[in-house]
Parts: structure tokens; C-alpha cells; sequence
């Protein structure tokens, strides 16, 4: 047993997995209720795709209504009460972002499979798949909840036996604006990647910017190169959405199941594989109307 697990016997807050326990048995005693509604997922400032991935960004009946998945850990105590009374008094509407078949949010997301059985109102929204397994990335078949203990489902995830609801941030109005591309080819690093001083260096000559910039510079960069090179899932996503040609360099399962896939590749040979990538129109128009099509039907359900 590691020190930490062993301090954690006797000091139960030192440990996350505990901490997640607590919580998990702490609502579980309490009876459920569905008086209001709140979306829960990684609401995280310092990454642009988690924040502006959720539908409470987008609908004027969630504004506001938002809670953090993570503060299920929080080494707060007064987090981790709130989190509690919230998750216990309100309807769940869990997604977007990269939330299942991932061990960070397991837990979680097994604790709201059961929710639904206590009379809890449920509602998936766009969120997937996130495998880190390398041999499982482009064979993912099943997700690591049962999608059919949940209330209503729409997955960003094409080819899985579920609705396809892709991420609700092609309702941002920032795609309507125009812009000029100015450079061939721009590269979009995730948080980890930017610290890997290798490949800044071996890619110093090309235009590049990451996940943690905010919305703005990130479209603005998008928008500006005529193919886009990234292992940010929402960099992907939005590039093919601004009908641009992408190229991606896949750290989880996530890249590989978007209706119009992108060029896989990787820092070594994306130069080669960037002549394959192709660009697709259409793509924000069907993703915003299959979203407002599933809002209907999550606020009936929800009854708001």
C-alpha cells in the first residue's frame, strides 16, 4: 500500500478515491429529487474546449447552471457539500467533453447510472468517449457506463449504438463571423503537449497556439490557416466546423470517432500526411440543427 493510501486510512481527505466514496454514500443516503436542472461537466477556464463544451453556455433555461464534475474530489469541504446537495436536488444534464471510458470520472459517472434508478431525471449530452489505452484508439464498442440507465443519450461519437449529439459549442456564435486565411498551415497543442520542449523546438518555424488561449484567439487562429494541425480534441472539431482541413495527432480515443474524420498523423510525419486531409462543408449547419432538435427533447423530458 502506498504512503499516500496509508495516510489516507486514517485521514480519509488525503485521499481522492475516498473523498469520491464519501461523496458517492453521502448522496446515496439522501433522497433524490429533480427540482431544478444543472450541467455538470469539466468546467475548467484554463481549457477552451472543456469550458465551451457544455449546454448550459448556449440555452437561456441552463444559464448559470452549471457545476463542476471534478469538485467531486475537491480536497474542499465545502465543495464537496455542495456538489452533494446539487447533485441530490437537481435533474443532471452530464456532458459535453471527453467524460467517459476515462478512470478520472469513472466514479461519477457510475454514481449517476444509478441516480436514474433512485427517480432521478438524467440526460447525456454530448459528450464520449476518451480512451488512453493506445491499442484500444479506433476500436472503442462499448462505453464503460450502460448508456440505457440513463433518461435520454446523445453521444459525440458516431459509430457507437447511441444518438449522435456532437458538441454543442458549433452553437457559439463566433462561427458566423468571417475570416481571412493569411498562412498554410497552423499547429494547436493540448495543455500537455505545450510542455514537451522537444517538439516546441523541432516546430518553432510554424504559427502555433494552444487549447489554453481563450475562444477568441483560438477561432481567430483557426480561421487563419488552411489547415490545422492539433491534439486538442475541440481544436479538431471547430477546425472542421470552419471548414478547414485538419490533421491530428491523437492522445486518446476521442479523434477517431467524429462523423468526418480527420488525417491521423503524428508530429514526425504530419508534413507528409497533411497532402491527404481534406476539407468538408456543411458541417456546422447539421451539427447545430441536430442540437437544437436534442434541446427540445431534453426540455420536454426535463420539463422546462
Amino acid at each position: 500500500m502506498s504512503f499516500k493510501k496509508t495516510l489516507g486510512h486514517f485521514f480519509p481527505v488525503i485521499d481522492s478515491d475516498m473523498r469520491k466514496q464519501m461523496v458517492t454514500d453521502s448522496i446515496l443516503r439522501l433522497p433524490q429529487q429533480n427540482t431544478g436542472v444543472i450541467n455538470l461537466h469539466r468546467y475548467s477556464p484554463n481549457n477552451v474546449g472543456d469550458f465551451y463544451c457544455a449546454p448550459h453556455q448556449y440555452f437561456e433555461e441552463l444559464k448559470g447552471k452549471v457545476l463542476d464534475i471534478s469538485d467531486f474530489r475537491s480536497i474542499s469541504i465545502k465543495k464537496r457539500k455542495q456538489w452533494i446537495e446539487k447533485v441530490s436536488a437537481n435533474a443532471l444534464i452530464i456532458g459535453g467533453g471527453g467524460l467517459l471510458n476515462l478512470r478520472h470520472f469513472q466514479k461519477q459517472m457510475k454514481l449517476f447510472e444509478t441516480l436514474k434508478e433512485m427517480g432521478k431525471k438524467t440526460v447525456l449530452w454530448g459528450l464520449g468517449h476518451n480512451e488512453t489505452d493506445r491499442a484500444q484508439f479506433g476500436n472503442i464498442s462499448h462505453y464503460n457506463i450502460d448508456p440505457a440507465k440513463f433518461g435520454l443519450v446523445g453521444t459525440r461519437d458516431y459509430s457507437m449504438k447511441t444518438e449522435w449529439v456532437p458538441c454543442v459549442s458549433c452553437l457559439h456564435p463566433i462561427f458566423d463571423q468571417a475570416y481571412e486565411t493569411t498562412h498554410e498551415t497552423g499547429i494547436i497543442f493540448s495543455r500537455k503537449t505545450l510542455k514537451n520542449k522537444k517538439i516546441l523546438k523541432k516546430l518553432d518555424h510554424y504559427p502555433t497556439t494552444s487549447n489554453t488561449t481563450n475562444l477568441n484567439k483560438m477561432i481567430s487562429f483557426i480561421g487563419s490557416a488552411e489547415t490545422i494541425v492539433t491534439d486538442s480534441y475541440h481544436a479538431m472539431y471547430w477546425a472542421i466546423l470552419m471548414e478547414k482541413k485538419v490533421v491530428v495527432v491523437p492522445t486518446t480515443s476521442k479523434f477517431y470517432d467524429f462523423k468526418y474524420p480527420a488525417v491521423i498523423t503524428n508530429y514526425d510525419d504530419f508534413e507528409t500526411d497533411m497532402k491527404r486531409a481534406q476539407a468538408y462543408s456543411g458541417v456546422l449547419e447539421e451539427c447545430r440543427e441536430i442540437n437544437h432538435r436534442f434541446a427540445e427533447k431534453v426540455f420536454g423530458y426535463l420539463g422546462i
